[in-house]
């Protein structure tokens, strides 16, 4: 991922954490399948995708997505983030992917002073091994989506830091 995408994804969780409480205010609780809902039907508006097309584009877009939020050592349901308030709900929520388990285990190694400098060198490494692979699957998703775009939609995507 390239620094620009990289940069554009941290905003937009940053933004994500930032709003979810805005909208729990506003609505009583907040929804994370409503805010996909919402955020998925930008994505297709902004492509000008016909229902139609948006069949075929939305889970190919759905695993980009995902597989960004996996690659930054995401996977707290939805948001990114971690024990710390990472946004979107419960501040204990658990890590849902490979490189948000392993973030989470090196942040908690670094938490205690105590911890080993071998106890950390392997939590490091294992982090760095499942963000390599995570980078890969992104890069995996990415061809595959671009594969089915028009130009203008391909155009579209890395405006908004999906595509490299």
């Amino acid at each position: 991922m390239s620094v620009r995408g990289f940069l554009f994804a941290t905003v937009v969780a940053a933004g994500c954490a930032l709003m979810a409480p805005s909208f729990a205010r506003a609505q009583g609780q907040f929804d994370p399948a409503q805010f996909r809902e919402r955020m998925m039907n930008n994505v297709k508006e902004r492509l000008g995708a016909s229902d139609d097309e948006w069949k075929v584009l939305e889970p190919k877009v759905e695993k980009v997505m995902t597989a960004q939020r996996d690659a930054r050592g995401g996977g707290f349901g939805g948001f990114g983030g971690g024990r710390r308030g990472g946004g979107g709900g419960n501040a204990d929520q658990q890590p849902t992917t490979e490189t948000g388990k392993a973030s989470q285990e090196l942040r908690t190694a670094l938490e205690n002073k105590d911890t080993p400098a071998d106890d950390i060198a392997k939590k490091l490494a294992a982090f760095r091994e499942a963000r390599d692979k995570g980078r890969a699957q992104l890069q995996a998703a990415q061809k595959e989506l671009k594969e089915i775009l028009t130009q203008r939609q391909e155009a579209v995507l890395v405006n908004m830091g999906m595509l490299e």
